[in-house]
């Protein structure tokens, strides 16, 4: 059977409660038993030497007084036990009575050997015990044994003290009694306080288990309202929601990503469909063939390309790759990418400048990495620089960084559009309202990888004239251990396999 936390706490408590009630309640009843009988022992103690006198007279004679004599004697010792509260008989050795107070008190005219041996063996002064004597007396009583002895110092026989244990009887009924209900009063408002206490545990956490079901039931809006303030349950809560927030950002970035596929994968193919049948079905002149096949041609490599960046993605995210990463000159790489999309800027009617072959810039870094960065860059920069415009390198060390820059005359990227542009999928050209070729990876590609380098990258933009990215490399070795893997979009530690047979991005 389910027990919520409510239940099992105020289980608990309440069991704890009751077992600290009962001990409670058996100690403090133990104690009072134990006062009660201390101060009767005490009483009837000093009621014995009282009485020591007449026991010595009975002793003094050979034969139990009578008349006249024997009323005074009983009158004597009525008035002794109601002086303490108590009655009294005396025995000979052997514990036969001889003569008692009141008579009524007792059901028999001898106390059992066995009590004698007991209160003989004790070598007190005074035995004391809580009975009836084995039978001898009609009630329960506390009673004091004391040796009486003539005028030789010779046992004569014993003293009984008796005082009734009525009280100590009615004492225990009134206290349980009264005990009983103050415990029930007790548990009542404990079981009041921890009803109200556990609501207010509770119903949080009762707000959390319901959005976590509705939210595993696949409702990924859904959030903890109504929690606030200090503790591990509002915490809980925000936690939750940051957790929910971040799935359902997930799960939306993952649906917009496979859109995105599908729509980047639905476009060429439909072209080169298209194409295809018009040359089946002769909509396409066989004169215009070999034209129509160049496009589908393009719309192929447009296609393997997106899918060689898709692969490239998920090597970098797969955590595979180790970066070898070792010293080297920046500009060498900058001039070996530049010159090898000389023919495109040539097409282009761009001029090149900042690049040179005299300056040297180390850089710590894994330089087929960088190689890829750099080239889509370049590559981004020559798709979006109108004829007759400038592209222009820089390279700046500031510390223990090196920053490099690739610049680019243009349409530059609207303010809204910059914080966006290394997201995948991203398109420039809804910034920039240029060209409609590539997918929006390269510009991702690019952060993964320099992220994973060591460095930063960001872009800059002034609308209508120019466009700037910049990324920064290491200028030196870190300390042993290897470079550290720095958080990125993409998620881990990106990796490759052959990050040189990298295709071209668009």
């Amino acid at each position: 059977m389910r027990k919520s936390i409510s239940t099992a706490f105020f289980s608990l408590v309440s069991t704890l409660m009751v077992l600290g009630i009962v001990l409670m309640g058996c100690s403090e009843w133990v104690l009072f038993k134990n006062y009660f009988a201390r101060d009767r022992y005490e009483t009837l103690d000093q009621v014995v030497g009282v009485t020591r006198r007449t026991a010595q007279y009975l002793a003094q004679q050979a034969a139990l007084p009578e008349g006249d004599e024997l009323d005074a004697l009983n009158t004597k010792l009525e008035i002794i036990g109601e002086s303490a509260e108590a009655y009294l008989f005396f025995t000979d050795n052997d514990g036969r009575v001889l003569i008692a107070s009141s008579p009524e008190m007792l059901t028999a005219q001898a106390v059992p050997d066995e009590m004698m041996k007991k209160a003989a063996a004790s070598g007190a002064d005074y035995y004391h015990v809580f009975g009836t004597l084995d039978g001898v007396l009609t009630e329960k009583s506390y009673v004091t044994v004391s040796e009486m002895c003539d005028e030789r110092g010779s046992q004569s026989g014993w003293i009984f003290l008796c005082s009734s244990g009525r009280q100590l009887t009615e004492f225990k009924q009134q206290f349980w009694s009264n005990f009983l209900l103050s415990a029930c009063v007790m548990l009542l408002c404990a079981s009041i306080l921890t009803k109200l206490l556990m609501r207010k545990l509770t119903d949080p956490l009762q707000k959390v288990t319901d959005a976590a079901q509705r939210f595993g039931g696949g409702d990924l809006s859904v959030r903890v309202e109504g929690v606030e303030g200090e503790g591990e349950v509002a915490d809980l809560a925000r936690t939750f929601n940051r957790m929910a927030d971040n799935i359902q950002t997930n799960d939306n970035s993952r649906g917009q990503f496979m859109g995105n596929i599908a729509h980047e994968l639905r476009t060429p193919m439909t072209t080169i469909k298209g194409f295809v049948d018009g040359m089946l079905d002769g909509t396409i002149p066989p004169d215009m063939q070999n034209h129509y096949l160049q496009l589908v041609s393009e719309e192929t490599g447009r296609l393997a390309r997106l899918i060689q960046n898709m692969l490239d993605l998920s090597k970098l995210e797969s955590g595979e790759y180790q970066v070898n990463a070792r010293m080297f000159n920046i500009w060498d790489t900058l001039t070996g990418v530049a010159l090898s999309a000389e023919q495109r800027i040539n097409d282009g009617m761009i001029e090149i400048e900042g690049l040179t072959m005299d300056e040297k810039a180390l850089v710590y870094a894994d330089p087929d990495l960088i190689h890829q960065v750099v080239y889509n860059l370049l590559d981004n920069a020559i798709k979006f620089t109108p004829a007759g415009g400038t592209i222009r390198f820089s390279v700046e060390k500031l510390g223990p960084e090196t920053e490099i820059a690739v610049w680019n005359s243009g349409q530059g990227i609207s303010p809204e559009a910059l914080p966006y542009v290394f997201q995948r999928f991203y398109k420039e050209d809804r910034s920039r309202g240029l060209h409609a070729r590539g997918a929006g990876l390269g510009l991702n590609i690019c952060k993964v990888l320099v992220n994973l380098s060591g460095g930063q990258i960001r872009v800059e933009s002034q609308q209508g004239e120019w466009c700037r990215f910049v990324f920064t490399l290491p200028s030196q070795a870190p300390n042993p251990g290897g470079m550290k893997r720095l958080p990125d979009e993409a998620g881990g530690a990106p990796a490759v396999e052959d990050p040189a047979s990298m295709k071209p991005v668009e």
